[in-house]
């Protein structure tokens, strides 16, 4: 199931961000339509095509609002997500909470409040960003936050495909955006990720791992537990 962006209608969550304001520029760039570029405070965009639109995941209410405005929508992008330093056995309970509040509660609000309106408009796509730390656990409350998103992208993929949607999950390793700002680490570059996402997208791809590192966890996963997490290997 391809889906060409060009005449497209497009949502992206979390657009201020480094990957989303990668998002609006390259849909833009491939002859997207219109672009709802949403945010808790959205900024103002130098293009007519971009309708900015005030959006918090974590407030159904303020999800329901933004799904009636952008009533015509064909492809939607959840973007939006926070982070915690920290570990999960030391975590207070509210700030888990919050996190999943915004990575899967928030995520999950988004795409069944959307779901009919794009298999109104005739099916079209939904884009999860996912995390190669969905795959592996040493991002603690984030991991296990994107870990429940992954499943649910899976459940999503197979209640929706009847409706025409395609659902896509995108995987990436540590990209340079400012949730990433304070590690020291080698990053990829939001524009690369873009293009390989919307690329795959383009392909009818359900699955996109935009790194190499993403390929090499998911390849692991299959493997003995202790290969991906060496660290436990005593002796």
């Amino acid at each position: 199931m391809t889906h060409n962006i060009d005449g497209s209608v497009v949502l992206i969550t979390g657009a201020n961000g480094g990957l989303g304001q990668e998002f609006v520029a390259q849909t833009l760039a491939r002859g997207a339509s219109k672009v709802y570029a949403s945010a808790r405070n959205p900024r103002g965009w130098n293009d007519s095509r971009v309708v900015p639109l005030a959006l918090d995941v974590t407030d159904h209410t303020s999800v329901a609002a933004a799904a009636e405005i952008a009533s015509d929508v064909t492809v939607v992008i959840n973007n939006a997500g926070a982070s915690s330093p920290g570990a999960l056995s030391e975590a207070a309970a509210d700030d888990i909470r919050g996190l999943f509040d915004t990575n899967f509660f928030g995520a999950l609000d988004v795409a069944t409040t959307l779901a009919p309106i794009l298999r109104r408009n005739g099916g079209g796509v939904l884009v999860n960003v996912l995390s190669v730390l969905s795959w592996i656990g040493i991002g603690n409350a984030y991991s296990a936050s994107k870990a429940a998103l992954w499943s649910a992208t899976n459940s999503l993929r197979l209640e929706l495909a009847p409706h025409g949607t395609l659902v896509v999950g995108l995987h990436l390793g540590y990209t340079d955006t400012p949730m990433t700002a304070r590690l020291d680490v080698p990053k990829n570059d939001p524009a690369d990720i873009v293009r390989i996402a919307l690329d795959g997208v383009e392909a009818g791809e359900l699955e996109i791992l935009a790194d190499d590192l993403s390929a090499q966890v998911k390849q692991n996963l299959a493997a003995p537990i202790e290969t991906m997490y060496p660290q436990l290997v005593v002796g």
